[in-house]
């Protein structure tokens, strides 16, 4: 029976680590050759991924911490959870418009520093909350850029409150449409959102195309007096413009969950410390997806939610299983299945599915495929990784 080392790099939740059966897994934070290595926000930068490591699972939607690239170009998937925390972060976005509206952060500042022994206190309290009075939010636009599993329930929830909703996102899947609800004001374009809206909510991956989307430019043509919300990467606003915005009155606050030192301790600034995903149901939600997820991958081959790999699945018809990670290029099949006949495998099944440069195969066979054979698979050009299932990898016992 195959046995995989599970090594994770931060503290992960017990309900999604215990899905790894314990007979033919072993998970710790210290296991040597680990077969994968399952994180949160662990910096993968700064380590040395052992040879051995054939996935990474990341208890998360991010991956900015994971050298993604580095370990495409060695047919490694990366796995995350994309949607597994979306409650989590809905709800602290629902909280960050309520906190903007009724200006409770500068309001609950106000009292922290009254004296509790003044005479006058009350009189105080009284005066003082003039300068705090707010808006409600029926009838005010909320403006959402990013309409996938986050954006999504925030529009929903807008809705529910009497908001109206405009949206904007390019590449937005037909789930993700299909989810969305049909009174969402669909906008061409970011900065047609930013005119037009009272609160603006960002929910974007961070890619070099998002990176400073929300730049000088675009806040020029921003609604006055209007908030920015951001509870998806810091990089994903140009945070010297945002604070110019703000001073020059174009943006009332600027609502994140990144306290950088650019942020901090400025008027109009609420800054809260990294709280998106910080429920315990969503930690769990995410560990137990993403373990899901890498043990469907160690066992089967099949790949869901692989942020550099194609989903790819199919039926195990045969116990023996060959899953190939190599570049889209053409013939890769045909030089796949001569190679496999050459060495007596009769192939009973096979799917290939390419994303990108990426392309990834799983091959049910009628006989164990042995060292000799996936050497051979492995020393086809573009191949980047190929194991049997169960069985060896190319560089010996799996």
């Amino acid at each position: 029976m195959t046995t995989y080392r599970i090594l994770t790099l931060n503290a992960i939740s017990p309900q999604g680590l215990h899905r790894f059966p314990s007979s033919r897994y072993t998970v710790g934070k210290s296991v040597d050759r680990p077969d994968a290595i399952v994180c949160r926000s662990a910096d993968l930068h700064a380590i040395d991924i052992p040879a051995s490591v054939k996935a990474i699972g990341r208890a998360g939607a991010g991956t900015n911490n994971i050298p993604v690239a580095k370990l495409s170009e060695r047919g490694v998937p990366v796995f995350n959870a994309p949607g597994a925390n979306a409650n989590a972060v809905k709800e602290l976005v629902l909280a960050a418009l309520l906190l903007s509206a009724r200006n409770l952060v500068p309001a609950l500042a106000y009292v922290a520093k009254l004296d509790r022994n003044a005479s006058d206190l009350e009189a105080r309290v009284e005066e003082g909350k003039k300068q705090f009075a707010g808006v409600e939010l029926p009838g005010k636009t909320l403006g959402i850029i990013g309409l996938g599993a986050i954006g999504g329930l925030v529009a929903d929830t807008a809705l529910k409150l009497g908001m109206k909703v405009i949206g904007f996102d390019p590449e937005i899947t037909v789930e993700a449409a299909w989810r969305l609800p049909s009174s969402v004001r669909k906008a061409n374009s970011i900065e047609e959102v930013l005119k037009h809206a009272d609160f603006v909510t960002l929910h974007v991956p961070l890619l070099p195309v998002t990176r400073h989307l929300i730049d000088a430019k675009r806040l020029a043509v921003a609604k006055a007096g209007a908030s920015l919300l951001n509870f998806s990467r810091e990089a994903v606003v140009d945070e010297t413009a945002v604070v110019a915005a703000l001073r020059g009155g174009r943006l009332e606050t600027y609502l994140c969950d990144f306290p950088t030192a650019a942020l901090v301790g400025e008027p109009g600034v609420v800054a809260l410390p990294h709280l998106g995903a910080s429920t315990a149901e969503a930690e769990e939600n995410c560990a137990v997806m993403v373990v899901d997820q890498v043990r469907e991958y160690l066992d089967h081959g099949t790949i869901q939610n692989a942020v550099n790999f194609p989903n790819v699945e199919m039926p195990r018809e045969s116990p023996f299983r060959v899953a190939i990670a190599n570049a889209n290029v053409p013939n890769m099949l045909g030089q796949i299945s001569s190679t496999m006949a050459k060495h007596g495998l009769n192939i009973h099944n096979m799917i290939n599915k390419s994303r990108g440069e990426m392309a990834y195969t799983l091959v049910d066979v009628d006989s164990p495929a042995g060292e000799d054979s996936i050497r051979s698979i492995a020393s086809i050009g573009g191949v980047l990784a190929v194991r049997s299932i169960p069985g060896v990898s190319a560089g010996g016992a799996a």
